[in-house]
C-alpha cells in the first residue's frame, strides 16, 4: 500500500495544462473549484496530483484559514461542503521561507496563499489492518489521506502555542502529530489519540507514562503529555 497517497501518477497527469484564459484569478473559490474539477479527469478517485512537478510563478492570496481544530473557514464563514474541502486538500502545499512556514493551494498556473493556525490536516480515525499477516496502525484524515505508523510516519509530540493570547489557557499544550505527504503534518484528534491509548500499552518509567504502539512488526514508544 502506498502510504503517502501521492504516487497515483500517469503521463497525462504529469503534464496538466491550464485551460486557455485561466492563468490567473483562481483565488476565487468558485473559479478554483471549477478549474480543479475540469483538470481532474486524468486522475481516478482521490489521487494527489504531482504538485512537486508544478512551478507556477503567479502567486495570489485567498481569505481562507484552516483552524487549529481542523475546520476550514472562507471569508469569515465555516466551509460546510466537505467535498469541496476534500478537493482543495489534494492541492495543499507547504514552503518554508526564512524559517516561516507558508501554505498554498497549488495549481500548475498559480499558487494561492492561505493561512493555517497549526497544521493543515486532521486525523480523526485509526484502526488496525492486516497485510501479509502483519498488523499495521492505519490513520485516516478528515480529508481522505490514509497513512500507516512506520519509520517515515512517526507520531511526534510537540507544543502548540496559539497566536491569540485569549486562547492560551495553558502556556503551551502538547499535541500529537504525524507527517502525511509533501511535508504536510496532521494533528491526531483528541478522541483518536484516546483510542490509541486503548490500542497500545501504557507503562510507567521514572514517573512518566509511556505509550507503546505496535505497527508493521515494530514498536513505537512515546512519553505521554502531562495535559
Amino acid at each position: 500500500m502506498n502510504n503517502d497517497n501521492n504516487h497515483a501518477n500517469s503521463n497525462r497527469e504529469n503534464n496538466v495544462e491550464a485551460p486557455v484564459g485561466k492563468g490567473s484569478g483562481l483565488n476565487n473559490m468558485d473559479a478554483l473549484s471549477h478549474y480543479l474539477k475540469s483538470t481532474a479527469g486524468a486522475r481516478e478517485g482521490r489521487a494527489i496530483p504531482p504538485l512537486e512537478k508544478w512551478h507556477p510563478e503567479d502567486i495570489a492570496d485567498m481569505d481562507l484559514i484552516i483552524k487549529a481544530n481542523g475546520e476550514w473557514w472562507h471569508e469569515g464563514g465555516k466551509m460546510t461542503r466537505q467535498s469541496l474541502v476534500n478537493l482543495f486538500a489534494t492541492i495543499l502545499w507547504k514552503e518554508e521561507n526564512d524559517g516561516v512556514n507558508e501554505y498554498f493551494l497549488k495549481t500548475p498556473v498559480q499558487k494561492i496563499r492561505i493561512q493555517v493556525e497549526d497544521v493543515p490536516l486532521l486525523i480523526n480515525d485509526v484502526g488496525i489492518v492486516k497485510e501479509n499477516e502483519v498488523s499495521w496502525l492505519e490513520f485516516v484524515t478528515t480529508t481522505g489521506d490514509v497513512v500507516r505508523l512506520d519509520n517515515e510516519h512517526p507520531i511526534i509530540l510537540k507544543a502548540y502555542q496559539p497566536d491569540n493570547a485569549a486562547d492560551r489557557i495553558d502556556e503551551s499544550q502538547v499535541r500529537p502529530y504525524m507527517p502525511v505527504r509533501n511535508g504536510l503534518n496532521a494533528l491526531i484528534g483528541r478522541n483518536t489519540f484516546y483510542h490509541l491509548t486503548e490500542i497500545g500499552e501504557l507503562t510507567e518509567h521514572d514517573g512518566k507514562t509511556m505509550l507503546t504502539l505496535q505497527s508493521g512488526g515494530k514498536s513505537y514508544s512515546m512519553t505521554m503529555p502531562d495535559h
